[in-house]
């Protein structure tokens, strides 16, 4: 059973949630990072990663790239079971608010064409379309859409 959508806060993973994180990515993408990647995402100084949990399992994460004021999107993932009860929206408003905070002023990311549910969550958030990279993904050719959101850097 998933936590429900105001339980807990996101908390801010460290290396030592590779292996949690690979499990998620496996559970969710068709080209999963492994947990050696994972793992050494950490060691990259821009790299920062949330997560939720319940009953120590992790049921979701959002990974991110922080640079000058930019803010990077590289990968939000919740459980198939976990899905629809408001994580990921949770998981992308805590790194908004958290990137802000910091002086950033715009997020970027980019998601396959065909993940509808993933687009909307974005749409909802405040993302905007902003270009496409054709023939992106390796596995099936599928385009990749790039969306952008402008942030309110905090004074």
């Amino acid at each position: 059973m998933s936590l429900p959508a105001g339980d807990t806060a996101p908390r801010r993973l460290t290396a030592g949630d590779a292996a949690a994180m690979q499990a998620l990515e496996a559970a969710c993408f068709s080209l999963p990072w492994s947990e050696e990647q994972c793992r050494a995402a950490f060691g990259q100084q821009a790299f920062v990663a949330y997560g939720l949990e319940d009953a120590g399992v992790l049921q979701g994460y959002i990974s991110l790239y922080q640079a000058a004021d930019e803010l990077e999107v590289l990968n939000l993932a919740v459980l198939p079971g976990a899905r629809r009860q408001g994580l990921g929206e949770r998981l992308l408003r805590t790194a908004l608010q958290e990137a802000e905070k910091t002086g950033i002023n715009r997020a970027l990311l980019e998601v396959r064409t065909g993940n509808a549910p993933a687009i909307a969550l974005y749409e909802k958030c405040g993302f905007v379309r902003v270009g496409k990279r054709p023939r992106y993904y390796a596995d099936t050719g599928e385009d990749a859409l790039i969306y952008q959101c402008d942030l309110a850097p905090q004074d």
